[in-house]
């Protein structure tokens, strides 16, 4: 038994591909994570708003709007604060399929998108945010194991025995500093950011249930932890990536989201109750006169249902 456990690796190795072939189709792991992640938001969030008496056909048309915008966003904020790491080809900035889409962006381009849709149905924003919230976090943590496959989104040198193997090669394009070169295990920072967005997805869904949360009050808390714990993953990332007065930019940006999500938390429970506009499950396209607060209180009894 002692000779068996001695032999087993004290660190995560790299996974030895990063894609595989079906035919002349060359699928990659990053890609199939967020189509799976996408999938299963998709899933959820049909679950949650049925839950809350609305249609769940709605999250469908949604979709369809606000992930091509994600994608859209997140690889415009990747292009801008990331230069460095577009492939030097001409369709270089375009290559999602590679790596490189900024979760800040993505999800900002799709909120507004998202926003545009949901007013132009009317129907309630902040009650259709406050279901998908969840939902975001479980696509994005789906995502993080494509950043495994890819051999990036690691942190400082480390010997802990969960640290993460990373090949010479790819230590090199990952643009670390050339005095950690030679070490070969890092922190895994795509396993910790993993592991938080879904803990923090399970929390939000518990606060909807045992907490009065008004519109928008789910989707800031949200932003404010997901981007609370990219304080601590920026401090500890040396990958590739702009500095200003020696700090990561987007350590920068997590700071300001975190400060800015904690104060639309505050002001959205601060608001007024105000009748939420709901698709009906029925015929009838729209109920309406529901306040916020009854929606929120009555999210566990309706029809017995409970989501994720």
């Amino acid at each position: 038994m002692a000779h068996v456990t001695g032999a087993l690796p004290q660190y995560i190795p790299s996974p030895p591909i990063n894609s595989f072939h079906i035919g002349p189709l060359d699928i990659r792991f990053y890609a199939l994570g967020y189509i799976i992640g996408i999938t299963l938001a998709i899933l959820i969030t049909r679950r949650r708003w049925r839950a809350l008496g609305g249609d769940p056909s709605l999250v469908n048309d949604i979709a369809l709007w606000v992930v091509p915008a994600g994608i859209i966003g997140g690889r415009i904020y990747f292009d801008v604060t990331t230069p460095m790491d577009i492939p030097h080809v001409w369709y270089g900035p375009f290559a999602v399929w590679t790596g490189g889409l900024g979760i800040w962006g993505g999800v900002a381009l799709a909120a507004v998108v998202g926003v545009w849709r949901l007013r132009r149905l009317g129907i309630t924003a902040g009650a259709f945010a406050n279901a998908i919230a969840p939902a975001l976090l479980v696509a994005q943590a789906i995502g993080r194991i494509g950043n495994y496959f890819n051999k990036e989104l690691f942190g400082k040198p480390t010997t802990l025995p969960w640290g993460l193997e990373i090949p010479y090669q790819y230590r090199v394009t990952g643009g670390i500093p050339a005095q950690d070169l030679h070490f070969a295990t890092f922190q895994p920072t795509f396993l910790y950011e993993l592991i938080w967005d879904l803990a923090l997805a399970a929390l939000l869904v518990w606060l909807g249930h045992h907490a009065k949360i008004k519109p928008w009050g789910l989707f800031a808390l949200y932003v404010a932890g997901y981007s609370a714990f990219r304080i601590f993953e920026e401090s500890v990332r040396i990958d590739s990536s702009e500095y200003i007065l020696g700090l990561r930019l987007n350590l920068y940006i997590a700071i300001i989201v975190t400060l800015a999500g904690i104060i639309w938390f505050v002001l959205a429970q601060r608001r007024p109750d105000q009748p939420v506009l709901l698709p009906a499950t029925d015929s009838t396209p729209q109920v309406a006169g529901q306040s916020s607060a009854a929606l929120t209180s009555g999210r566990a009894s309706r029809s017995g249902q409970h989501h994720p």
